[in-house]
This record gives C-alpha cells, sequence and structure tokens, in this order.
C-alpha cells in the first residue's frame, strides 16, 4: 500500500514566493484576522504583503493536505502503541500491584513510604560544594560583602 507515495512534502512549499496565489486575501481581510487573534496590524505595505504573503502559503499548504488521498486509513486514536503486546505490557493487574507493594517499606516517625530506587544513592555525586567554595562558615558559603562600583 506505501510503496508509493501519493504525494511529497517538496509539493507542500511554493516554488516562487512572488507566484500568483490561488485565492485572494484582501487587506482587509488580513487586517479582520490580525484583529480577531489581538495582533498588531502591519506597520508599512511591505510588512503587509510579507503577512498577505506568509498567509496565502500557510492557505496552499493546508488544501494541499486536504487534497490527501485518505481512503482506507483508520482515524488516529492517539499517538500511542495500541498493540496487543503494548497493551498486555501497559496492564496493571493485582498481581503487579501486590509485587510492587510488598518492595514498600515504612520508615521513620510519621511512617513515610519507600520503595527501593526513590533515592539511589550510587545516582547522587558525591562532592563537597563547601570545599570548592572560596570561603566558608560552618555548612554555609561566605559571600564577600561589597558593592560593586562601574
Amino acid at each position: 500500500m506505501l510503496a508509493q507515495p501519493s504525494w511529497s512534502v517538496n509539493t507542500l512549499f511554493t516554488s516562487d514566493i512572488h507566484a500568483t496565489p490561488t485565492t485572494n486575501v484582501s487587506p482587509s481581510q488580513l487586517h479582520h484576522l490580525l484583529r480577531l487573534s489581538a495582533l498588531p496590524l502591519p506597520a508599512s505595505e511591505t510588512e503587509e504583503s510579507r503577512m498577505l504573503q506568509d498567509l496565502e502559503s500557510q492557505l496552499q499548504f493546508v488544501r494541499a493536505i486536504q487534497d490527501v488521498d485518505t481512503d482506507g486509513v483508520e482515524p488516529l486514536v492517539s499517538i500511542r502503541d495500541e498493540t496487543a503486546e503494548a497493551e498486555k505490557e501497559g496492564e496493571i493487574t493485582v498481581d503487579v500491584l501486590k509485587e510492587d507493594l510488598a518492595k514498600e517499606t515504612v520508615s521513620g516517625i510519621r511512617g513515610r513510604i519507600t520503595r527501593p530506587g526513590d533515592a539511589e544513592k550510587e545516582d547522587i555525586e558525591d562532592w563537597d560544594a563547601l570545599a570548592c567554595a572560596p570561603k566558608s562558615m560552618g555548612r554555609f558559603i561566605a559571600l564577600n560583602n561589597t558593592k560593586l562600583t562601574i
């Protein structure tokens, strides 16, 4: 089915930026769209013509997308793996919950629940920030309180 593509991305872009547009968007329509979008109006004629060209290019892009043959293509429900294996992998059963709950430990006065891997010691860098500081007082970094003169 997908051996021969029915269209190319290159057809979505205009080859000539000054090509004659297929539908004319008037400056008054552009101003109306800008007001609806709460965007500033063009400051000059050049900026207005550039906005019109951009709008025409975007409309051409939308028309090209609308012309793509989508017969036989199922609508996309979501962007995820919907195969049977993926659904089984994402399935949470009572057995999986029992296994994970058995790994939990209660610690501290308030009974905080911790799970293995919550704070892995090997992932934490072993360096002393105070040792790198030019000055320190106790467990704090000391800064010079001098005003900068420019």
